[in-house]
């Protein structure tokens, strides 16, 4: 009997995309013990096997690029349309391509988060598909290029690939995506990390009275200058390593060995971007959250609106950030009346809706 195979697509603009489709393999994992993975993803296969616990085969490679990013905060429009109208300019092609790969992996279903390219591959090669995301490129070209003379015919591909999808899974908090006709929403996808509170403290040789503050703003790295930041007591920062800061006050935490859940959730807060994956884990966590706004970016609005009911945050400007300004916005956020823990049912939610193309997968 063959196993059911799942091809999914998951895009490397961020971690994001990554946090959300992690804790649906391994719900899907659990129904289905023998489900055969391939992943095609441009994120390391070091970083996907940190998340994804299940084996798998990683196809290196990117199929949607999303935005082209200054930093984790603001975008270059002028390089992300070029990279479009590239794209666009070779589309039959690359739909072409994807096509042939399907046909030579056979698998059951393909599900893209979120990439509309494997969507029209399938659709070509005759393989049902399903898109998962909270946002989808379609709804932020739109936002971002509709007013350009050529841009109509790249946002009807765009979507006609949704669009031929079996569903769209959208994701809780998720944008309106109004164009998408087969909508199924589902709740919040987020893992929720183990208890290592007093374990990391240990480990870091700090006492139970130090506030942790975790600074994480995803795959699209912003650096800020924290080697000058006034001396903030009682706290302690965890930091990327890549920025390379050696003095007190400062871990790098992946020198910590630990899971970056489990980090969220052992932490006093975290300091981030709005975005979907740390937004929801904070708030499935129990974690307070400071978040510097993105510049015009789309969804932002419809996830700050969700934790400030669902979490406890609040905003930083760029100029307090860049100054070490943050222990009013600190003081505010624990201060804040902690709200129930929202349940991560979106995982379960968003397997079920993909059982069917996988469960008779190989039955006579």
């Amino acid at each position: 009997m063959d196993r059911p195979h799942l091809f999914v697509d998951i895009s490397a603009h961020g971690f994001g995309h990554l946090a959300q489709v992690a804790p649906v393999l391994e719900a899907l994992g659990k129904r289905l013990p023998a489900l055969r993975l391939s992943i095609r993803s441009g994120l390391p296969t070091a970083k996907l096997r940190a998340r994804v616990a299940a084996d798998f085969s990683h196809l290196p490679g990117s199929s949607d690029f999303g935005y082209v990013m200054h930093d984790a905060v603001s975008l270059d429009l002028d390089a992300t349309a070029q990279a479009y109208r590239r794209q666009h300019a070779d589309w039959n092609r690359l739909v072409e391509s994807d096509a042939h790969l399907f046909r030579q992996l056979k698998p059951n279903l393909v599900l893209s988060d979120v990439a509309y390219l494997p969507l029209a591959g399938a659709a070509r090669a005759g393989i049902p598909a399903v898109a998962m995301c909270s946002l989808n490129w379609a709804e932020l070209f739109a936002h971002f290029f509709a007013s350009e003379d050529w841009a109509a015919t790249i946002h009807r591909q765009m979507l006609e690939a949704y669009r031929s999808a079996e569903c769209f899974l959208r994701l809780t908090p998720g944008m309106a995506m109004s164009d998408l006709p087969r909508l199924r929403t589902v709740g919040p996808i987020a893992a929720v990390g183990g208890d290592c509170r007093q374990e990391l403290r240990r480990q870091l040789g700090c006492s139970s009275e130090l506030r942790l503050v975790l600074i994480a703003f995803g795959g699209v790295e912003k650096q800020l200058p924290v080697d000058q930041w006034p001396p903030l007591a009682g706290l302690h920062w965890l930091i990327p390593q890549a920025w390379q800061i050696d003095q007190p006050g400062f871990t790098d935490f992946e020198a910590l060995g630990r899971p970056i859940t489990d980090l969220m959730r052992a932490v006093d807060a975290v300091l981030t971007k709005p975005g979907y994956g740390t937004f929801a884990e904070a708030a499935c966590n129990g974690t307070p959250l400071l978040y510097l706004r993105r510049e015009n970016w789309p969804e932002q609005d419809v996830l700050i609106d969700w934790l400030q009911q669902h979490g406890r945050c609040r905003e930083v400007s760029d100029a307090d950030l860049l100054a070490g300004r943050l222990r009013p916005a600190l003081a505010a956020v624990w201060s804040q009346a902690p709200p129930a823990v929202p349940r991560p049912s979106g995982a379960d939610e968003a397997a079920a809706a993909l059982l069917p193309w996988l469960a008779t997968a190989g039955k006579a």
